[in-house]
């Protein structure tokens, strides 16, 4: 059979190539299922972690900011551990980015913080001299849409088998007991802003864009 083979160059290039094929299938699939699982320590995103990713896309940060460090020292030295796929096990979609007007902002709740993120929200030039950034002040103002972003934690959990837990449920008890989380983690970041106007919505159960974008941009390290 294989001095037949020899002989038919076509069908000897087609056998090579089913071998090959073959192989790489057993080989790298199971790395790509392995290395797409949570990295160890990676929880789900919170709903208002959800909620300030929606603010994070509406308001089009991914224009200007990538979330993607990249293998190289270049990029290690100023944006720290270069990005691995299991650290986006529960984003649906992707916000890798390709335009750094910007820097990257996949470490950024490693080195910076509530306080930093309020006053660069409000006027960015004040905080880093020379930006381009606009301000955002409508992010103190405008709620942030909660039900809908628990909405979206159900419909990744549900069809796209992204790992959230049993407590996402396509149901009003669930979401009405889902509420006071929600509301205990937009406490306690509005506990670290100045904000005085924020800090009374936030009191009277409402939660302004600012601090839903804050949590989010705090989970990213």
């Amino acid at each position: 059979m294989f001095h037949w083979l020899e002989k038919n160059p076509f069908f000897f290039a087609v056998g090579v190539f089913l071998v090959i094929a073959f192989a790489g299938i057993i080989t790298i699939l199971p790395n790509f299922a392995e290395s797409s699982r949570p990295v160890v320590g990676l929880k789900p995103y919170t709903v208002l972690e959800l909620a300030g990713k929606e603010v994070y896309k509406k308001d089009a940060c991914i224009a200007c900011h990538s979330q993607m460090i990249r293998p190289f020292k270049a990029e290690t030295d100023r944006y720290g551990q270069y990005s691995l796929s299991g650290e986006y096990a529960y984003d649906r979609p992707f916000l890798w980015g390709s335009k750094r007007t910007g820097p990257d902002l996949h470490r950024i709740g490693n080195y910076r913080t509530t306080d930093w993120h309020e006053n660069h929200m409000w006027e960015p030039i004040d905080v880093v001299p020379g930006s381009i950034m606009p301000a955002y002040k409508h992010q103190f103002t405008n709620l942030a849409d909660i039900e809908t972003a628990y909405a979206e934690a159900v419909t990744v959990k549900n069809v796209f088998a992204t790992p959230y837990g049993d407590e996402f449920q396509a149901t009003k008890a669930a979401w009405e007991a889902h509420k006071p989380k929600v509301l205990a983690d937009a406490k306690a970041i509005a506990a670290d802003m100045k904000n005085q106007d924020v800090k009374d919505a936030v009191a009277a159960g409402n939660i302004p864009e600012v601090v839903a974008i804050i949590a989010y941009m705090n989970r990213l390290k």
